[in-house]
């Protein structure tokens, strides 16, 4: 594990969110409605949703949002990442390209253009997806993630977030190649406003995460991933990634819509129907 993840180690918060209301940002392409009203499969048209992961998490995160959506009539593929949920990869073979294979496989199976959403570490493998893919990305959603530029890694932004209190849960293995959090994280960090049954459920779920994707940077340009649109679903109250740190992400890389919710970092268990309206939105 390199200086910059044990950097990161040493530091500590996240943010939080307020209703589903959106609002312009400067120089962004579009206006902010609320997310209960507009398109998607409202209208007569349905979307397929592709829904990343984050760290420390799997597939199972979206069990909530799923039902949601797919009740709207949407197809929805949640995936897990190499060597999460289910998934029996070892960490050794967990890189950020490899998260980024499962994805494009994902996207290549859809039978139209996707929407493509990942939450807090899967920014950096739905960027590099649409980098690959950009022509079956109908749009990019950056669910309180981290939303990079060329060349940025993981590790390198979250070690500058210094309010982000989660960071004093996490811990590395020995030799460097794997994270893991201390006790307490899911109730006091991961997710403060969860009920003591999600609390449960994060907590029994939780795997040693691969640390050599917090290291690997992202490569995208604006010719491919640059063209696909892009909103951001900042949340509030995170403890892990600070909404003072979702801001200068999105504010660096502007987005054509800035949706918030008042909640943790894991809104799609604390409020999965904002979650869904917001996504049904686009």
């Amino acid at each position: 594990m390199n200086g910059l993840l044990r950097k990161v180690l040493r530091f500590g918060t996240m943010i939080s969110a307020s209703a589903l209301m959106s609002s312009a940002l400067p120089g962004c392409g579009g206006s902010d409605t609320d997310g209960g009203a507009g398109g998607g499969a409202q209208g007569s048209d349905k979307n397929t949703y592709v829904l990343v992961h984050g760290a420390f998490v799997g597939a199972w995160a979206w069990d909530k949002v799923v039902p949601l959506l797919e009740a709207g009539g949407n197809e929805v593929i949640a995936l897990d990442l190499p060597a999460h949920g289910d998934d029996q990869t070892p960490v050794a073979d967990a890189g950020l390209q490899a998260y980024t294979d499962a994805v494009v496989e994902a996207i290549d199976s859809a039978s139209r253009p996707v929407i493509l959403v990942g939450h807090s570490m899967g920014g950096t493998v739905v960027s590099q997806a649409a980098e690959q893919r950009p022509d079956k990305v109908k749009t990019l959603v950056y669910l309180t993630a981290f939303l990079l530029k060329d060349g940025q890694s993981l590790g390198q932004e979250w070690a500058d977030d210094e309010a982000a209190a989660i960071k004093e849960y996490a811990a590395a293995s020995e030799d460097g190649t794997t994270l893991t959090f201390k006790e307490g994280w899911a109730a006091n960090a991961f997710c403060q406003d969860c009920s003591p049954e999600d609390v449960a459920r994060l907590e029994n779920h939780l795997r040693e995460e691969p640390a050599k994707p917090f290291d690997e940077p992202i490569h995208v340009t604006e010719e491919r991933w640059g063209r696909v649109p892009r909103v951001y679903i900042e949340a509030l109250k995170d403890l892990a990634i600070s909404p003072a740190e979702q801001k200068q992400q999105y504010t660096a890389l502007p987005c054509e819509r800035v949706i918030s919710i008042d909640a943790g970092h894991a809104p799609f268990l604390t409020k999965p129907e904002e979650v869904t309206d917001a996504l049904r939105s686009l």
